[in-house]
């Protein structure tokens, strides 16, 4: 009785949720448009990590108000670009209807609820105020504004670890070139995460500027001790920057429990928003101790000839042209995530992810290449004579989208190297895949192996 009546009550909640979502976007582009406040009403408030967790998932409706689960394939590319709920695109396409009826500045200056409703949406995913967040084209886009923006002078060091984002050691050894900064590459301890009591030492150190790491590497299931970072971060006086490009979405990501001073994301993975989209996080207090570049006239106000005067929070890394049809729909997808709820998805996810390494691992030459205390909802493994590129193609010809990660090809390269590995095959399953489609993956894998 007690189990018909949480499912009863889960049912009547993702009613209520996708009915406030469809108001939700009707009240963006209505004739009869309403403050943010009101806005804000309409918008199913996250339940967070909530007891039932995974059972208050109803993936049924997911897969239903997600186009690409009626598609006949098994989709496990959450981690590259995933299938973004139907509302999303809706809420695009409303707005680029707007701008086709009215022009862009005049849907811009229409929209501005909607515009506006980002903001308090972004700080609810993080756990943050409005002020710390702005809207960026892309995670790296927002990643290398941050990297720029502080101070560096020769011999200050950027303390990162292996398995950083290959972008972002691009960004790394520019400014060791531009500025004279060293860069140090903490190691990984046994588990294969980082080296908790070398990056201490290192964060030690005199001249330790920057610890900037990942929260997820983008080619495996590891997840990074960031709480732990953030400590000694905050105990040795560094900066610490966060590349939470593939935990966003998968897992609640709150700043204050991580202690860092700034955050990246991007729109289009796990949060399941458009591409072209992502967002950063900067504290309040830290901010005054950046310096933002590549401003225009939206971060800061030209006074006089002479004069400029810097806008007092992270909007300030924004500028006046961007992709407004996609902050829209970026607002809609992390609307759609709190609603669903980041413990719930946790929940669901990080066991599929779990069923399908032991479904891999129990086939003859398929090497599961993931490591670390905790692993997440991305999947990565190598079949012995075969290079990754073909068995990926190999598995897209029999039905199952997923991705190859290559040392040359954006993956951690430095990581790749120090592990002997030169790609991989990465599948990362979503809240809306289930238990067949992790199945008959790993089905698929041994019959491609045996081919």
């Amino acid at each position: 009785s007690s189990q018909r009546g949480s499912k009863c009550r889960a049912g009547v909640a993702a009613a209520v949720f996708r009915h406030s979502i469809k108001m939700y976007i009707r009240a963006l582009f209505g004739v009869q448009r309403l403050g943010q406040s009101q806005l804000a009403g309409l918008l199913p408030r996250s339940r967070g990590l909530s007891s039932a967790a995974a059972a208050d998932i109803d993936v049924r409706m997911a897969r239903m108000e997600t186009t690409g689960c009626d598609s006949g394939r098994i989709f496990l590319n959450s981690a590259g670009s995933s299938l973004p709920p139907r509302c999303v695109v809706h809420a695009q396409v409303a707005y680029l209807l707007e701008e086709e009826a009215r022009g862009g500045y005049a849907a811009a200056n229409a929209s501005g609820p909607a515009l506006e409703a980002f903001y308090p949406a972004a700080a609810r995913l993080l756990g943050c105020g409005g002020s710390e967040v702005a809207f960026v084209e892309s995670a790296t886009r927002g990643w290398m504004l941050l990297l720029n923006s502080v101070r560096f002078n020769p011999g200050d060091r950027i303390i990162t670890s292996a398995s950083d984002y290959g972008s972002n050691f691009v960004g790394y050894l520019q400014t060791r070139d531009r500025f004279g900064a060293e860069v140090v590459v903490v190691p990984d301890d046994a588990s294969g995460e980082i080296d908790l009591q070398k990056l201490r030492e290192e964060a030690s150190h005199p001249r330790a500027r920057l610890i900037s790491i990942n929260h997820v590497p983008t080619c495996g299931g590891l997840v990074q001790p960031v709480q732990e970072v953030g400590r000694i971060a905050k105990e040795c006086g560094v900066l610490y920057l966060l590349d939470a490009c593939q935990s966003v979405g998968q897992m609640p990501v709150n700043v204050d429990d991580i202690g860092c001073d700034m955050l990246t994301t991007t729109g289009r993975k796990f949060l399941r928003g458009p591409r072209g989209t992502g967002l950063l996080y900067v504290r309040s207090s830290s901010l005054p101790k950046l310096e933002p570049m590549s401003l225009d006239q939206e971060g800061a106000t030209l006074m006089s000839e002479t004069e400029i005067d810097l806008r007092p929070d992270a909007r300030c890394f924004e500028q006046f042209e961007y992709n407004f049809a996609g902050k829209v729909g970026l607002t809609v997808a992390i609307e759609y995530a709190l609603g669903v709820g980041l413990g719930a998805i946790q929940a669901r996810n990080f066991p599929l992810a779990d069923r399908l390494r032991r479904e891999l691992a129990s086939i003859d030459k398929v090497e599961v290449t993931d490591v670390g205390n905790e692993l997440c909802s991305i999947v990565t493994f190598q079949v012995a004579g075969k290079d990754a590129r073909s068995v990926t193609m190999a598995l897209g010809a029999r039905g199952v989208d997923l991705c190859t990660s290559r040392a040359e090809g954006g993956a951690p390269r430095v990581w790749f190297d120090r592990r002997g590995l030169s790609a991989v095959v990465r599948a990362s399953p979503h809240y809306f895949n289930t238990e067949e489609d992790v199945d008959r993956c790993a089905a698929i894998v041994r019959e491609v192996v045996a081919s």
